[in-house]
């Protein structure tokens, strides 16, 4: 949390305080290839500690629409076998090189969560919103492995829309994935990429007369 802000204080000011660290996390966050993750991936502790973090997003109604598959280990490998059968199956003509890209998809990280989003039906919560707060646990658990010192990519890929790989995965009737989250520890820094034009994304509504 900032400190209180103070007149005459500008921003950088007050981030000389308790909230510098967060806010140059926040300026300068990246996400990290999945192809550029290696070990060490996050211990089951830190782990255990970061989805719990992950899990603080907001949630109209307190209805915790969402859940997490943790993929690790010879999981990854079971898996990445699961998505090359239904390729192969699916399209005879496919390479071995797309084939064995399937089976190890999830190798490309010592951890993968999936974060699925599990609207509940609730009157005051439309569908909509418990989506946005699925995304939101998904950028809450790349913020946490950041501050554990680890990197991590949310990606989606065709498996995330696949009605069969969805079935292996462990989806329910209303559940989807709202992402696959990458984490280990990164190769290198990746360079910063162009950012939005603040000025062409921001706008002050005004009052239009419109009788």
């Amino acid at each position: 949390m900032l400190p209180e802000r103070h007149a005459g204080e500008t921003l950088d000011d007050r981030a000389k305080g308790a909230g510098a660290d967060l806010l140059l996390h926040l300026r300068t966050r990246r996400s990290v290839s999945a192809n550029a993750l290696m070990e060490p991936g996050p211990s089951a502790e830190d782990l255990a500690q970061m989805l719990t973090i992950a899990a603080r997003a907001p949630d109209h109604k307190k209805l915790a629409p969402w859940r997490f598959i943790v993929f690790e280990g010879e999981a990854r490998a079971r898996f990445g076998e699961t998505l090359a059968a239904i390729v192969s199956r699916r399209e005879p003509e496919a390479s071995e090189v797309r084939i064995e890209a399937e089976r190890r998809r999830f190798l490309r990280a010592p951890v993968v969560v999936a974060v699925i989003s599990s609207p509940k039906p609730h009157p005051a919560a439309p569908e909509w919103e418990q989506t946005l707060s699925a995304g939101a646990v998904c950028l809450n658990l790349l913020h946490a492995a950041a501050a554990f010192g680890y990197a991590g990519n949310w990606i989606t890929e065709w498996c995330a829309y696949d009605a069969e790989a969805g079935r292996a995965i462990g989806l329910a009737d209303g559940e989807r994935v709202a992402g696959f989250i990458y984490l280990g520890s990164a190769r290198e820094r990746p360079p910063e990429r162009e950012r939005p034009d603040m000025n062409a994304i921001v706008t002050r509504w005004t009052p239009t007369d419109l009788t």
